[in-house]
């Protein structure tokens, strides 16, 4: 069984940093696609990163974090990173690690099959 377990989370001023992590368990890590996605209050889970293993880890981002977010991932630790940078208000989110073995949309939360429990992140102005 996989499992997933996020943690970094906190509350931070606009224009601050903050960095995610999501441990995993099990033995075939690098085969999986990894995501990050985020739920603000009142709104749907939204994609925010993922790190696509059939075309060699490359990143995808949506629109509102590229250039300040950053995932990496790293197969030999199992683990999965999100570097968060320039913090806006509108970023504050529970967030949430996902993965999926098989070859999907990235940018749809219905394709993945584990997810953690999703870590707070809360940014100030």
């Amino acid at each position: 069984q996989v499992q997933l377990v996020e943690s970094g989370g906190g509350l931070v001023q606009a224009g601050g940093s903050l960095r995610l992590s999501c441990v995993v368990s099990g033995r075939t890590f690098s085969q999986y696609t990894m995501a990050w996605f985020r739920q603000a209050p009142g709104k749907e889970r939204a994609f925010v990163a993922a790190a696509i293993s059939w075309i060699g880890g490359r990143a995808s981002y949506a629109d509102s974090v590229q250039d300040r977010f950053t995932i990496s991932r790293d197969n030999d630790k199992n683990t999965l990173d999100l570097q968060m940078n320039s913090l806006k208000p509108a970023d504050t989110a529970v967030y949430y690690c996902a993965a999926s073995a098989r070859i999907i949309p990235v940018t749809t939360p219905d394709g993945y099959d584990y997810w953690g429990q999703g870590t707070q992140v809360t940014v100030s102005s």
